[in-house]
């Protein structure tokens, strides 16, 4: 079902498992962005050029759905929370509850620096005026996706929000013949979040479109400053294109679930783990990284247990059967270690004597959960982190979406006279350093009685 990737006796026998030998050793998925692009382009270029009719073709040619009102109704978004499953909104309260905590923590203040008597350097955390938010609705509703964007950015002060997440097409939730689930709008569960947070402009869209259409603006909806939220291949390429029409947060797309353990592991929980995320795509990458075997033939006997009655069999099959997904068997944890932090996981759990030491090993990853008792399912739901995370390798440059995502840094200089005046000849030596002068000049203009003395 799983296959494996044995490192282990390689060093001793001369090979170098540098960083990049170790990147190109690790399971990857075949995740071709720059290949996508050629699809996604003349969909956003349609968008730019005809906005709401083309969102509606291309929601209707790739959801099956037509949508004349992209924009969700305020009754929809009521009715949908008054039918919301009571024990379903409780959890959604909680989840709320625990991420706006942990995003009021980060949100920081603003910073005074006095780098000389009279000069005042002031770091101002500004919010983005307006946000474009991204709730994926394809194989699952992922109505938590509502509570990871919206919530740090609430907390963050973005006074305008708005969500896009597709129609559910028809045949989808018990859906009969051609008629669209839900009457065309996004699953009620996305909406009544919605609700519950205070969102009122949400839009029935989905896929490149419905990212192009937060770029550009289409009637009755203002463009955006920033994009945020996970997708598939062609909502990543979207975002990947439209950067710099737009800010977006990172290129988040098919999930991954790399588990560093020892023989102290449990076998179970590990199995199930790399199931859980293994039901979210065919496409998404499950990798066990070990030194010992005992604990790897377990966990392969377990998969095989597990996978047989796990709802999404299938699509779990097709997941850990790709070559995204593998056992890898290393000489000993440090090896564990290093080649962990070169696959750069969105979710990493560490599962060893010595979890908590180790995690702060870790420089790669989207978020590292710790021990035993910290699945990555707690942090999709209810541990107060977000789950909107840095896939594909990008955690060595990107970090999950936070309230800061949702912050510019403004540096605002006040100095007075006096402390323009004792840093004006470095101004000025600097100025001519560089070939400059009339910078220089901007600064000594305004001390004609220096200019006079040294005349």
């Amino acid at each position: 079902m799983i296959r494996r990737v044995d490192l282990r006796g390689r060093v001793a026998a001369g090979e170098v498992l540098d960083l990049q030998a170790l990147q190109a050793l690790v399971p990857r998925a075949v995740f071709d962005v720059e290949k996508a692009l050629d699809v996604v382009r003349p969909i956003c270029l349609d968008v730019r050029h005809r906005g709401l009719e083309a969102i509606r073709e291309y929601g209707e040619q790739f959801d099956h759905v037509r949508v004349d009102d992209l924009r969700v109704p305020a009754e929809a978004l009521k009715t949908a929370l008054e039918q919301l499953d009571p024990e379903v909104r409780s959890a959604f309260e909680e989840s709320i509850r625990r991420v706006r905590e942990v995003s009021e923590d980060e949100r920081g203040a603003d910073v005074v620096s006095q780098p000389a008597p009279g000069g005042r350097v002031t770091q101002r955390l500004v919010p983005v005026q307006r946000v474009g938010l991204y709730v994926p609705g394809g194989r699952a509703p992922l109505a938590s996706s509502v509570v990871m964007n919206v919530v740090p950015a609430q907390v963050a002060g973005v006074p305008s929000l708005a969500v896009a997440s597709p129609p559910q097409r028809p045949g989808r939730w018990g859906g009969e013949g051609s008629e669209p689930a839900f009457g065309g709008l996004p699953h009620p569960t996305v909406l009544a979040v919605c609700a519950m947070l205070g969102i009122e402009e949400v839009y029935a869209m989905g896929g490149a479109q419905a990212i192009a259409g937060f770029a550009y603006g289409f009637e009755g909806c203002r463009k955006v400053n920033l994009i945020t939220g996970p997708g598939n291949i062609y909502v990543v390429a979207a975002k990947r294109l439209l950067k710099g029409e737009v800010g977006i947060d990172s290129e988040a797309g098919p999930t991954e679930i790399a588990v560093l353990a020892d023989d102290t592991a449990d076998a179970v929980h590990v199995a199930a783990d790399l199931i859980s995320q293994a039901e979210h795509d065919p496409m998404a990458a499950s990798v066990l990284v070990t030194p010992s075997e005992t604990l790897a033939q377990s966990v392969e006997k377990e998969l095989a247990l597990q996978v047989a009655q796990t709802k999404h069999r299938e699509r779990v099959e097709e997941a850990l059967g790709g070559q995204q997904s593998a056992v890898v068997l290393v000489d000993d944890l440090d090896q564990g270690t290093a080649v962990v932090d070169a696959y750069a996981a969105e979710h990493l759990e560490i599962q060893t004597a010595d979890a908590e030491e180790r995690a702060g090993l870790i420089n790669n990853a989207g978020a590292i959960f710790v021990g035993g008792w910290s699945p990555v399912s707690l942090g999709d739901y209810c541990a107060g982190s977000n789950h909107v995370l840095p896939t594909a390798g990008c955690a060595c440059h990107s970090s999950g979406l936070s309230v800061r995502s949702f912050l510019k840094a403004v540096h605002v200089v006040n100095y007075s006279r006096e402390a323009l005046q004792d840093v004006a000849g470095h101004v000025v030596a600097l100025a001519n350093a560089e070939d400059l002068p009339a910078h220089g000049a901007a600064v000594s203009v305004r001390f004609p009685e220096a200019a006079k003395d040294e005349g």
